[in-house]
Parts: structure tokens; C-alpha cells; sequence
């Protein structure tokens, strides 16, 4: 590559897409709330119930980014920094929420009454919401066809960030849950400052997109194993810190190659597509050509008031019946998932774990959360541009898979917990990627930003009830002497209660199927014929 060039690579949006995952792996700390919260709840003088509730605030900052998402959606029409802007003060109130909470833990004053700790956290987590909407709207404007992909892309390295950062941890600082919290006032921060110059939107088509955008999911699956390798790896054996060392500089080896993939995918992608490359993506399409007509017909006969492509202001979506149907069914599986992960510390305590397989569980965790966010957009893109399937049927499986995760948690089995924190954490995250790439579907991109942030205060609507009203209400009354509760019965009828809950988000979710089918059918249909009419051309 010539240095006259490299400027240009630079500005490319496939540089963009790096730079935002690079961001995206340092913006999960709010995962790792296990690490820190028993140490929290001992130097503020907590109980259960308390603890959940500042845990409430963190899902209702990183969930209610409204703000974020009507700032984005105004810049992005205004001027080209508008990725810059939101990054930049995403990075300022990470810093101030983390700092300002590890000054209370370090005691550099007294211990803060509740109401103070909750607005430190909920200023925090609210930071974080402007990384994750930066990243994943430019993500969407860099690739319209292929949304569900990027999302996935952007959302599955975003869950593995809790576990890359406590890879970090265990090398720098390990068992020491205060220095951890510093090192999260810095690092997310610092590293979207550096970055967020990069991230921008490019309105450009260019060939072979999709096949750039799967090595760059071959990359992220090769980390989520290598993640997965080191964490059995250190539940069997006890690491040395040059081990340790190791370890983290070949992550950060394998994070830089995507850089070299963007390259190489800028080289080659410039220019327009080929016939060869649509009659490819055509015959990948799983209908007969005699019957596009017929079904053309059809579908002209029974169009509803729901448009493709109709841009929706976040005013004119509220008012649809599919907004509320959507907020329902992400109140219970977002609600339930995030209350899940709360307490995986609690939980793995009261059913006899060590404090050392509860921190396997929570790195796990951001392993399955990444394979959920993941192939929640990779697969559900495949099956829509392949089979037709409307996306909001995968909304239904997971949900329902997510049900049995909450009844096998608690069912007090050998490993019981492992293997139901595996179905709870991948349908979880593949909550994440649908919700966004239906909200740009449904709802048009031109304003998803602040549409999807509204969609996610369902998250902590859901959060609050499951972890304050029911978990850690029922863990106090079954606790004992010093705020400990041991055995199953901690928390069972409020893992059962969450099933039930799943169950009825799976049911909402299956509303929102029968009333987007024709919608989804009019996508696959009109995608087909843009096909035929530009091979036509």
C-alpha cells in the first residue's frame, strides 16, 4: 500500500466498521457488574434488595438512551460529526460515572446514601448508551442491505467485551474489584476518544460487501472461541501472570488483524457490482421465477398502511399497535435476561459455586451473549433473504428457548446453572440484534436512533420488576443471619415467575409475526425484482 494512499483507506467505511468494533469491545463493563458488586454492597453497607436496585439504574442508563438516539438522528443530518459528538460524550459521562463510584468504594468520602450511588451508575450506564447508538446507526446507514449482519457484527462484539475486559482484569488486577473500577473509568473512554474520529457514515454501495462482512463475522467467532479456550483453560488450571500476559496480547492480536481484513476489503470492494455478483445473489433466493409474478399480484391485492421503507418519526411510531406489541415482548426478554446476569453472582453463591466459578459463569456469559447477538442478526438475514422468514419469528423462538433457560437455572441439577445461563445468555443477545434490525425495518432507518433507544427502555421497565420486586424481594424475605441466602429455594419462584414472563413475550412476539408477514413478504419480493430489473439493465 502506497502512503499517498493511506488516507483514503483510512476514510473508508470499512475502517469506520473497525473502529467501531474496537469501541464496541471496550463498552460492555456493564456486563461485568458481578465483578465489582459484591465489594459495593459490603463498602456501602447494602443488602439484596438495594444492590438490585443500583443495578436497575445501570439497565435504565445504558437502556434509556433517547437522548442519544435524537441527538444522533439530528447531527446525522446537520453535519459529519455527528458520530464524533455522540462518542465524545458517551466517553465523558463513562468517565464521571465510573470515577465518581470508585471514589465512593476507595472511600475517598463517606459511604453515599442510595439515591446518589443510583444517579453515579445511572450516569454511567447512560454514557454507554451513546457508544452502542453511534456505532450500531452508522453501522446500519454503512450497510442497508446487510443490517442484520452489521448489527449482529457490532452487537455480538459488544457481548464479548465484558469477557475481554475481564481478561484484563485478571492480568492487571486480579481479586481487586476497586482497581477494576478505576481501570473502567478510563479505558472505555479513552479508547472511544482515540477512535471515534474514524467512525462516520459513507452512503456508498460497493461489490462484495456481504463476503467482507462474513470474514469480518469468521474473525469475531474465532475470538468468542479463543475467549471461550481461556476461560475453561483457567477454570482448570491456575495461571501464572506471564501466562496471563500472553494471553492478552494475542487477543489484541487478533482484534488488530480486522484492521488489515478493512484494507484488503477497501481494495477490493470499490466499484460497482457486477452481473455476475446478482445473478449470485439471485439464485441464493429461494423462489421460483414463474411465480414472482402471480405473487407480485397478490401482494399488490393486500397491501396494508404498513410501507416499505416508510421513515417514521419517533411521534408517528408511538402511535402504531406493532410499537407497543414490540415494547411488550422486549420488556420480558431483555427484563428477565439482564435480571439474570445481575445475579449470577447471588446465585451461583446460594447453589454452592466458588467465588472463582462465578467469575467463569459471568465471562461465559458475555460468550453466549456474544453468539446470541450474533447469530440472532447473521441467521435471521440468511432466512429472510433466503427462505422469507420474517424476522420477528426468531423473536418467538428465542423467547420461548429463553423460558426453559430460567426454569433449568434453578432447577438445582449438577451444572444446572452453566447450562441454563447458556440458553439464557444466547437468546439474550440475540434479542439485542433483532430488536435494532426490526426497528430499522419496521420503522425506516432515518430516524432509528432515537426509535430504537425508546424501544429499550423496555429493557430496564422489565429490569426493575424481575430484579427488585421479584428476585430481590423473595431473596431477602428466604435470606438468613448477614443478608445470605443459601439453596434453592433463593430464588426459584422468582426464575419461575420470569419463565412465565418469557412465555408471554413469546406470544407478543408471535402478534408482531402475523402482522409484519406481509411486510417481510413485500421485502423478499421487491428485493428480487430490483434484482431482475437491474440484470435486465
Amino acid at each position: 500500500m502506497e502512503f499517498a494512499n493511506f488516507k483514503l483507506y483510512l476514510n473508508s467505511k470499512w475502517v469506520s466498521t473497525v473502529a467501531s468494533i474496537w469501541i464496541q469491545c471496550t463498552s460492555g463493563s456493564l456486563y461485568t457488574f458481578s465483578i465489582y458488586s459484591q465489594t459495593l454492597k459490603s463498602t456501602q453497607l447494602y443488602d439484596q434488595s438495594t444492590l438490585d436496585l443500583v443495578s436497575v439504574f445501570k439497565d435504565i442508563g445504558v437502556n434509556a438512551g433517547v437522548l442519544s438516539g435524537v441527538l444522533y438522528d439530528f447531527l446525522a443530518r446537520t453535519t459529519t460529526a455527528g458520530p464524533w459528538i455522540v462518542h465524545f460524550l458517551g466517553s465523558a459521562q463513562c468517565f464521571l460515572g465510573y470515577f465518581l463510584m470508585w471514589a465512593a468504594v476507595a472511600g475517598l468520602f463517606p459511604p453515599v446514601p442510595v439515591p446518589v450511588m443510583c444517579f453515579f451508575m445511572l450516569v454511567t450506564a447512560h454514557g454507554h448508551s451513546f457508544f452502542n447508538t453511534s456505532n450500531v446507526v452508522t453501522g446500519v446507514h454503512n450497510f442497508p442491505h446487510n443490517s442484520g449482519t452489521i448489527v449482529g457484527i457490532l452487537k455480538g462484539f459488544l457481548g464479548l467485551s465484558g469477557a475481554i475486559l475481564i481478561q484484563v482484569y485478571k492480568t492487571l488486577f486480579n481479586n481487586k474489584p476497586m482497581s477494576y473500577l478505576l481501570m473502567l473509568a478510563l479505558l472505555p473512554p479513552i479508547n472511544a476518544l482515540l477512535l471515534m474520529w474514524f467512525v462516520r457514515i459513507h452512503n456508498t454501495r460497493q461489490d462484495e460487501e456481504r463476503k467482507y462482512l462474513n470474514i469480518f463475522s469468521v474473525m469475531a467467532m474465532v475470538v468468542a472461541a479463543y475467549l471461550m479456550f481461556v476461560i475453561i483453560l483457567d477454570n482448570i488450571f491456575s495461571l501464572q501472570s506471564s501466562v496471563r500476559i500472553f494471553i492478552l496480547v494475542v487477543l489484541v492480536l487478533l482484534l488488530a488483524s480486522l484492521l488489515f481484513i478493512a484494507f484488503k476489503a477497501h481494495e477490493k470492494c470499490s466499484g460497482e457490482r457486477s452481473l455476475e455478483d446478482f445473478l449470485d445473489e439471485r439464485a441464493q433466493l429461494i423462489v421460483e421465477p414463474e411465480k414472482v409474478d402471480a405473487r407480485s399480484d397478490s401482494l399488490n391485492n393486500r397491501m396494508t398502511s404498513l410501507q416499505l421503507g416508510e421513515n417514521l418519526n419517533l411521534f408517528q411510531a408511538v402511535k402504531t399497535v406493532n410499537f407497543w406489541i414490540f415494547f411488550v415482548s422486549v420488556a420480558c426478554g431483555m427484563g428477565s435476561g439482564v435480571a439474570t446476569v445481575n445475579n449470577l453472582g447471588q446465585i451461583g453463591e446460594s447453589l454452592g459455586y466458588t467465588s472463582h466459578e462465578t467469575g467463569s459463569l459471568v465471562s461465559l456469559w458475555s460468550i453466549w451473549n456474544f453468539l446470541g447477538r450474533f447469530g440472532g442478526g447473521y441467521v435471521s438475514d440468511y432466512y429472510l433473504h433466503t427462505r422469507g422468514w420474517a424476522r420477528p419469528l426468531f423473536m418467538v423462538i428465542t423467547l420461548m428457548v429463553m423460558s426453559i433457560g430460567h426454569v433449568v437455572i434453578v432447577s438445582g441439577l449438577p451444572g444446572a446453572l452453566y447450562a441454563g445461563s447458556v440458553l439464557v445468555g444466547i437468546c439474550y443477545g440475540s434479542q439485542w440484534s433483532l430488536m435494532t434490525t426490526l426497528t430499522s425495518e419496521i420503522f425506516g432507518v432515518a430516524n432509528m436512533g432515537s426509535i430504537f433507544n425508546t424501544i429499550s427502555i423496555a429493557s430496564p421497565v422489565g429490569s426493575y420488576v424481575f430484579s427488585v420486586r421479584v428476585i430481590g424481594y423473595v431473596y431477602d424475605r428466604e435470606a438468613s443471619e448477614g443478608n445470605t441466602c443459601i439453596g434453592t429455594s433463593c430464588f426459584m419462584f422468582s426464575f419461575l415467575i420470569m419463565a412465565s414472563a418469557t412465555i408471554l413475550g413469546s406470544l407478543t412476539a408471535l402478534l408482531l409475526f402475523f402482522r409484519t408477514k406481509d411486510f417481510y413478504a413485500q421485502v423478499i419480493l421487491r428485493r428480487i425484482q430490483n434484482i431482475q430489473n437491474t440484470v435486465r439493465e
